[in-house]
């Protein structure tokens, strides 16, 4: 179960701030965010070697997507596409708002269930695929919103339900200033199920993080760990 914070227009400088935990199979293997795919040079993300796709990406039009799994689909199923394709998908468009337009045109039994965030400096979006017919799209508004395995902000989660409120309080990043998210995401307290760093756990558990802020004129910031957040520092990821 994968953890996206999100701020929007929490600051004026930058409309979008976004933090992820990766949480997956240990022996699922992946490389760093990088330039992996030819076909589509000015995407930035992490790869997951098994299926070819990306779990959190960024283009350099500064469009972000996320993709993570809904409750009980972890891992592929037969006669179902990897979700990982669809950021990739995503990020062949200039701005979040095509991208969640093209999304949408998808027929969500293709894939197991997913939710999705795509955002910019414009819009941010949240999207749920349920494994059969339409993909839902929602425009998510300014104030600081967790997604986990359910909708956004469900309290239902214990993750949520802790974490969100230490979340809002926290003061906004100001990168490269990201000490007070960065902290909190590094927080591997019990119980499991309300930690957002897993220690990993039968074979699961946080593999990575990642922080990307997207101003709202320039270029965006990547900042990633190729580990649990507490086991080694954030480090810029760019372009070749």
């Amino acid at each position: 179960m994968c953890t996206v914070i999100i701020s929007i227009d929490s600051s004026p400088a930058w409309p979008l701030l976004l933090a992820a935990n990766r949480d997956e199979k240990l022996d699922r293997a992946s490389r760093p965010p990088g330039c992996h795919w030819p076909a589509q040079p000015d995407v930035l993300g992490g790869l997951d070697t098994l299926a070819g796709g990306t779990w959190l990406a960024i283009n350099r039009a500064g469009v972000v997507a996320a993709v993570l799994n809904r409750l009980g689909s972890l891992g592929p199923a037969p006669g179902k596409r990897s979700r990982g394709e669809l950021p990739l998908m995503a990020l062949r468009h200039p701005t979040a708002a095509e991208a969640a337009s093209a999304i949408t045109d998808l027929n969500a039994g293709h894939w197991r269930s997913f939710n999705m965030i795509i955002g910019d400096s414009e819009t941010t979006y949240y999207l749920r695929g349920t494994g059969q017919g339409n993909v839902f799209l929602q425009r998510m508004s300014a104030g600081v919103h967790i997604v986990t395995a359910r909708d956004p902000n469900d309290t239902g989660s214990p993750r949520v339900a802790r974490n969100l409120p230490r979340f809002r309080a926290a003061a906004a990043p100001d990168p490269p200033d990201w000490s007070n998210w960065a902290e909190l995401l590094r927080d591997a307290a019990p119980p499991m199920d309300a930690a957002i760093n897993i220690t990993p756990f039968a074979g699961f558990g946080t593999v990575s993080s990642a922080l990307v802020a997207i101003p709202r004129s320039g270029a965006p910031v990547f900042l990633a760990t190729d580990t649990a957040p507490h086991l080694s520092p954030f480090v810029h990821v760019g372009w070749p």
